[in-house]
């Protein structure tokens, strides 16, 4: 039997009554919520098997599954998607207990049997929760520890920003729930975003934490959650302690309970994981050795059997559907709420409560007994009501009103912001791109359009060295209540007004790249979480880009929209010496899926990539990638503007749309090769003007010298790779951009690249049509000096362009070469 499939009548309005229920209902649901957590851990256990038996036949490798990982949150996520969640709700699920949550999508009809037959295989359900590769509606994927929880924080803040704008008012909040291991609280950027959200006033977050005490290697230190609740009070939070299941409150109500309650209290963690491991028997053994005969806690523990006593001991809060439900339903305020569910790995499995457990496999033997224990027919593993005591119609029921999925589709959808092909901008003769990038800015701020209203801006305490000054001047900073600048009250002059208000539109952070990241992955969701859409723009140092390169990557993943723009960039940023100099951070733009990347010299180039950049954001298409560039520019996606500080002689031009295109393709050529080419020298940025001094140096002495301005080799690489692609496909015709623009070059003409990065970037392009390659860039950590000193002594001064042209490309010397 399949799982059934919500019909609209069942999806009314009238499941998501907030009427409490009385004592007789609330009973009755207990009833089918238990009879749910049995088929949810038979379901994931089944599944992880059954991937497990298809990949040892198939390729001999066991692919593992987290079996003891999911089993522990068994109880917390039945309590949650069956009973406490609502539509708005959005959850972060921790990445072990994918199993538990596929199970329970597929028993709302929103997994399918294929799916999760072919767990953590081609296409199936993913071994971590995806919202790009599952198809059961995962609100935010997860995987690399620590990330989806502190998504949560930031998503709630994001729904602060858009209901505050009035926009989204027509829904519910929603809350923003985590449901964590007690070993994700090792990362650092847990820590990093509770600052963060005490800052900003955090409103509707709960992060629930799964204190099993156990990690991948080991068993954690004693008195931990007492840490935890100190830390999460100190940050505003309320913590609620789940530690104690039904069984174990009435038994501490018995006589000689408070005895029993004491041993648990100071029983070591590792100690209480080896006994559930145990069993009863060796239960009651260390309890009667160390509590000793005290005549109730004995008479206590001689009324239950092995089995019972056992049962008793494992019965924890986080695995009682009562004690979690009352709670969950506790909560009557928006105030972030942590919660501690004392948790065993591995509960209800073979495995339970050994140190080696996470990557444990039940065997089929194990297998066999569990499916008997589970009264499962052979045959019969993937029916939705097989096994359960209760009536399929009162589960069915039961299924058709959870408040959960009684909301239709949850991936909400909102319009596209028209955005101008051409952005005004004043460009004065010298000029620098990240100059260019605030005065474009500024602009948009002077007027009234959806476009200004709908950007908004981030920082990690570098807003003004960034130029993101004359925007905040405009638009103001965001906060839920509006705080005046007090040197604007005091009459002290100042460049800068730093009011916050509700309608602010910049969020100003404190410095941690990641939070910045994480922001921007939760402000470039809101058009599918908020059904607002909203156009991020961040801001920070290029260098500091590594920082945070886990969350860049973790918000590409879940296909996330934002631009970034690093500024300044490279060893141009001369006197700061090689702290604050970028590399490897060109590489990190090509190799970054989802992230466009580009690195303009000019101001005209920044305005057209800019104009692309805000629509390329907001597209979601499906289509194949276009013929003409061989981008999937259709599917959209974010972007990273690569900018400097260094004052460059801007090339007075018009912009036509041909030169916009391919700008936005990746390059063009500044001086276009004639027939006889010897030597192009192609260049990316900052170092603009000393390959136009190499150039004008060398044609004396080199024949039709081209110059090619490179604006992405990001985008110049990929559409060069997809045409490739096509081509041994069979689409014989299939030509890149690049390939269109070296198409005349000659065979003996040779390619010098140039720019402030590394020389990777660009060695590529010899291998587009079999050219002769001189890459020049920076390898190594920069110092301080001058920007001439520093081009000099790293080799990419227009001396060193020429003397590379020397090597690679035909004729005799080059006169100007040693005194440019």
């Amino acid at each position: 039997m399949m799982p059934p499939s919500l019909s609209q009548e069942q999806l009314t309005e009238d499941s998501l009554m907030e009427d409490p229920l009385t004592e007789d209902e609330l009973m009755d649901d207990l009833r089918i919520l238990g009879e749910l957590e049995r088929k949810v851990l038979w379901l994931a256990s089944w599944t992880i098997h059954h991937a497990n038996h298809l990949r040892e036949n198939s390729d001999g490798l066991k692919v593992g599954g987290h079996q003891a990982s999911s089993a522990s949150v068994a109880s917390i996520m039945t309590a949650l998607y069956f009973h406490t969640l609502r539509p708005a709700d959005r959850v972060a699920v921790k990445p072990h207990a994918a199993p538990i949550y596929h199970a329970i999508q597929y028993l709302l009809g929103r997994q399918t049997r294929d799916k999760l037959e072919n767990f953590r295989g081609y296409k199936g359900a993913q071994s971590y929760p995806s919202r790009t590769k599952d198809s059961d509606d995962v609100d935010f994927s997860t995987g690399s520890v620590g990330l989806g929880v502190a998504q949560t924080l930031f998503a709630s803040l994001v729904q602060d920003y858009v209901r505050a704008h009035n926009w989204g008012l027509d829904r519910p909040e929603g809350r923003m729930i985590a449901l964590l291991g007690d070993a994700e609280l090792d990362e650092g950027n847990i820590f990093e975003a509770l600052l963060e959200g005490w800052k900003q006033g955090l409103r509707n977050c709960w992060w629930i934490v799964d204190y099993n005490r156990q990690s991948l290697d080991a068993v954690v230190r004693e008195g931990l959650w007492e840490r935890y609740e100190n830390l999460f009070r100190n940050f505003g939070w309320d913590v609620v302690v789940l530690k104690y299941g039904s069984l174990q409150q009435a038994a501490f109500a018995e006589p000689g309970g408070e005895v029993l309650r004491r041993w648990i209290d100071s029983c070591p963690n590792q100690l209480y994981s080896a006994l559930v491991f145990q069993g009863g028997a060796s239960w009651r053994k260390r309890l009667t050795d160390e509590i000793g005969d005290q005549g109730a806690v004995t008479k206590l523990l001689d009324s239950r059997s092995d089995d019972e006593l056992a049962q008793l001991m494992s019965n924890l809060g986080g695995h009682d559907l009562r004690a979690i439900i009352d709670a969950f339903d506790a909560i009557d305020h928006n105030r972030p709420v942590c919660f501690i569910a004392y948790t065993i790995k591995g509960i209800g499995l073979p495995f339970a409560g050994h140190k080696d457990n996470h990557s444990g496999l039940m065997t089929p033997a194990q297998m066999e007994t569990f499916r008997a224990a589970m009264n499962i027919r052979q045959g019969h593993e993937w029916d939705a009501f097989e096994g359960l005591r209760e009536p399929a119609e009162s589960i069915a029921a039961f299924l058709g009103r959870v408040p959960f999925a009684a909301g239709g589709e949850r991936r909400l959808q909102a319009p596209r912001i028209e955005v101008p092909d051409e952005l005004p901008v004043t460009i004065q003769a010298k000029m620098s791109t990240q100059l260019g990038f605030g005065a474009l800015l500024n602009e948009i701020a002077r007027g009234t359009t959806e476009l200004a209203a709908r950007i908004v801006t981030a920082s990690p305490d570098v807003t003004v060295s960034t130029n993101l000054g004359p925007w905040v001047n405009r638009r103001r900073l965001f906060a839920r209540e509006a705080m005046a600048d007090t040197f604007k009250g005091e009459r002290i002059p100042s460049t800068f007004t730093w009011e916050f208000s509700p309608s602010g539109q910049h969020i100003e952070l404190g410095i941690a790249e990641m939070n910045l990241f994480i922001l921007l992955s939760a402000l470039g969701l809101s058009h599918t979480i908020n059904g607002e859409r909203l156009l991020p723009i961040g801001t920070l140092y290029d260098p500091f880009i590594a920082r945070g390169l886990d969350a860049l990557n973790y918000a590409c993943y879940q296909d996330a929209r934002f631009i970034v723009v690093a500024t300044p960039s490279g060893i141009t940023l001369a006197p700061e010496g090689g702290a604050h100099q970028s590399i490897a951070e060109p590489l990190i733009g090509m190799a970054q899926d989802g992230l466009a990347s580009f690195e303009p010299a000019f101001v005209d180039e920044l305005a057209a990539i800019l104009a692309f950049s805000l629509d390329y954001m907001q597209r979601d298409g499906e289509g194949e990638a276009s013929e003409r560039n061989w981008l999937r520019d259709e599917t959209g996606g974010s972007v990273y503007l690569r900018l400097s500080t260094r004052p460059i002689e801007q090339i007075r031009r018009a912009m036509t749309p041909a030169l916009r295109q391919a700008i936005v393709d990746g390059a063009y050529w500044l001086r276009e090769p004639g027939p006889n080419c010897q030597v192009v020298v192609a260049y990316t940025g900052a170092v603009a003007p000393e390959a136009i001094h190499a150039v004008g140096l060398m044609a004396e002495d080199r024949r039709d010298v081209g110059l090619l301005a490179v604006t992405s080799a990001d985008r110049l690489n990929a559409g060069w790779t997809a045409a490739c692609r096509a081509r041994e496909r069979g689409l014989v015709h299939a030509r890149s951009h690049v390939e269109r623009l070296f198409a005349g070059l000659p065979p003996h003409c040779g390619i010098v690249s140039v720019l402030d990065g590394h020389p990777a970037t660009l060695a590529w392009l010899g291998a587009v049509y079999g050219h002769k390659a001189r890459p020049l860039g920076v390898e190594h950590f920069g110092q301080t000096g001058s920007i001439a000193d520093l081009y000099r002594h790293y080799g990419i001064d227009a001396n060193a362009i020429i003397a590379a042209a020397q090597a690679i490309a035909p004729g005799g010397p080059i006169r100007y070469l040693g005194v440019a």
